[in-house]
């Protein structure tokens, strides 16, 4: 039977844990792919980008990296597209498939020793697949989720999205970890490296059970049944987003960029250029991993009280004051001082990914909402996520300091809190009224665009 659900006044507990089941199972799959191909990085520039260089192969490891988020904003124009004509759970079904398939063929692909140049090739083409695939997933899940859940509470439901990535960044941390430890040198090369990634088969089966399951969300079934769902949502989100696109990508490009040094670039660095072990490095990371899922949830439920903007505002600013002082902790490279500086980054950090997938979703009408919220979150992620492991390690390579990173991260969040400071709060903008529904003909913005902007 469907799950179907209406707004009303004392909302179904039972139907919003399996909505949230529903948007984060997709999400979790996608990140954890992402967090996989960091904390083994080293392990695949080896494998797949053999060279005498040990910082060419891990550059080459990065810019592949790098090059599936290419892909996400293409994706996220399809799927965003196809989530505003055709609805947020069909769409969803979608791309938990071509997640978890690209995910999985990756643990089946031969190496270069095995097959040559071809084997690189592949690589990028496979995660080219789940970059594309990716491009609908955040978005989708966020749309999902928020426009169930109840007013008050839609920062905290809506927090499922960044707390699963996280869950997955800590099991990518704990198995490879395992792994490791586990299996000799040899072994884990050969083929102990490959079990994660196939791990992703089964778990999308269980994800594309759940939503199959699904029904879609009140918001856009009201706008179907009044027959107001966009014929051109991409042409209607930059004639009528254009402005408050601009704003959350100058918010995420902190939340991005902070994420993948806390969750990629530093396990590798610290694998690479300490002196303790490739398992130590990973534990730290993966307890600092845990601390910022906590906090995500903390952050969640102070935006559902206190509003959005100070949260926002206050992360930025913590990023400004707080990373270079972390990055110097990190310097002494003792367990103590490690656990420290990344503590403080995933604060900080916790506070921008609580907003974030509520953001995404909040300041755009219904009727466009998939695809402005895919065009903000891809276009940020692609500009600055995606490439971070690999402008992180240029800068390390070119300096000689990991200080130039903190650096780049501070310049980043002063960027991230002028477009804050511009920012409305909108905590309390409703999903499903009749203001958000329509969508004035006007180049400049639109009601809700209006509401959010200042």
């Amino acid at each position: 039977m469907k799950i179907v659900s209406e707004v009303a006044s004392e909302p179904d507990r039972s139907l919003l844990r399996r909505v949230a089941a529903g948007g984060g199972i997709g999400n979790f799959v996608e990140w954890f792919d992402y967090a996989l191909y960091g904390y083994l990085a080293t392990t695949i520039a080896t494998l797949f980008f053999p060279s005498h260089n040990r910082v060419v192969s891990l550059l080459a490891t990065f810019a592949a990296f790098s090059v599936s988020f290419l892909l996400r904003p293409l994706g996220g124009l399809v799927f965003g597209k196809l989530g505003d004509r055709v609805g947020r759970q069909r769409t969803l079904v979608t791309v938990i498939v071509m997640m978890s398939a690209s995910t999985f063929v990756i643990g089946l692909l031969p190496t270069h020793r095995q097959i040559g140049v071809v084997a690189p090739i592949l690589l990028v083409l496979v995660r080219c697949i789940q970059g594309f695939s990716a491009g609908g997933e955040v978005a989708g899940a966020s749309s999902f989720i928020a426009e169930h859940a109840p007013v008050n509470k839609r920062a905290t439901y809506a927090s499922v999205v960044p707390m699963s990535s996280n869950l997955a960044f800590v099991a990518a941390a704990g198995l490879t970890a395992l792994l490791s430890a586990s299996l000799s040198a040899s072994d884990f090369s050969s083929w102990g490296w490959r079990l994660p990634f196939l791990i992703t088969g089964p778990l999308g089966l269980i994800g594309l059970f759940i939503r199959r399951n699904m029904e879609d969300t009140p918001a856009f079934r009201k706008v179907q049944s009044e027959g107001k769902v966009a014929t051109a949502p991409l042409k209607e989100s930059l004639r009528t987003q254009g402005k408050p696109i601009l704003l959350v990508i100058g918010f995420l490009m902190t939340n991005s960029v902070g994420f993948y040094i806390l969750a990629t670039y530093l396990p590798s660095y610290f694998q690479e250029r300490t002196k303790l072990s490739s398992d130590t490095a990973l534990f730290t990371n993966m307890a600092a991993m845990l601390l910022h899922m906590v906090l995500i949830g903390v952050f969640a439920v102070m935006a559902d009280r206190v509003g959005r903007k100070p949260i926002m505002l206050g992360s930025c600013l913590a990023f400004v004051v707080l990373t270079i002082p972390a990055f110097l902790l990190a310097q002494q490279e003792t367990i103590g001082a490690l656990l420290g500086a990344q503590a403080i980054l995933a604060t900080v950090e916790a506070g921008t990914s609580a907003v974030t997938c509520l953001l995404i979703v909040e300041v755009f009408p219904t009727r466009v909402r998939y695809t402005s919220a895919a065009v903000s979150y891809n276009l940020a992620y692609m500009l600055f996520g995606g490439t971070a492991p690999f402008v992180a390690t240029l800068l390390v390579s070119q300096t000689g300091s990991v200080l130039a990173v903190a650096v780049y991260i501070t310049i980043i969040a002063i960027i991230s809190v002028f477009a804050v400071l511009q920012i409305r709060e909108t905590k309390s903008i409703s999903l499903l009224g009749d203001a958000d529904v329509e969508q004035p003909a006007r180049a400049d913005a639109s009601v809700a665009g209006e509401e959010f902007l200042s």
